[in-house]
């Protein structure tokens, strides 16, 4: 499975990233093509451990039950949830943002698997580092297909 830990899928995002431009069009889901690079930000923040999560109380629950498409091979469904914390509103500035998204996807593959190990997921609980590579490969490339990217 693809991970962001690998250099060749690492380069690959971020070529697709670049590729991303403010008039890209969506194809499915809501968020305009800023937000979605934005939301990825966010996301990456919390794999690398830069922002403090918790598991949430419905993810302790029932968060077996999905567990195995989030870090199975299958890429996630279109319209799936977004926990409250990763949408964003408001219209986020595209170039700085997307400069944002990069400086983190470089800072998140550095610190490797080592690095993000036992980092917590706010629906899954903590992770391993070769989870966060995989899951966070597979949150990038859902966003960057819904753009065309």
């Amino acid at each position: 499975m693809e991970t962001l830990f690998d250099p060749v899928p690492y380069r690959e995002v971020l070529r697709r990233v670049e590729s991303i431009q403010p008039n890209s069009h969506r194809q499915w889901g809501k968020m305009t093509v800023a937000q979605m690079l934005e939301h990825l930000s966010r996301a990456l923040e919390m794999a690398a451990g830069r922002t403090e999560s918790k598991q949430a109380f419905l993810g302790k629950m029932i968060g077996w039950v999905f567990w195995k498409s989030f870090v199975g091979p299958k890429p996630f469904q279109r319209n799936g949830p977004t926990a409250p914390d990763f949408r964003v509103q408001g219209e986020p500035d595209f170039g700085p943002t997307k400069e944002r998204l990069k400086a983190l996807l470089g800072e998140f593959h550095a610190l490797g698997e080592q690095g993000c190990d036992g980092n917590v997921h706010s629906f899954f609980g903590r992770m391993t580092g070769a989870e966060w590579g995989i899951t966070q490969y597979k949150h990038l490339d859902h966003h960057l297909r819904q753009f065309g990217a």
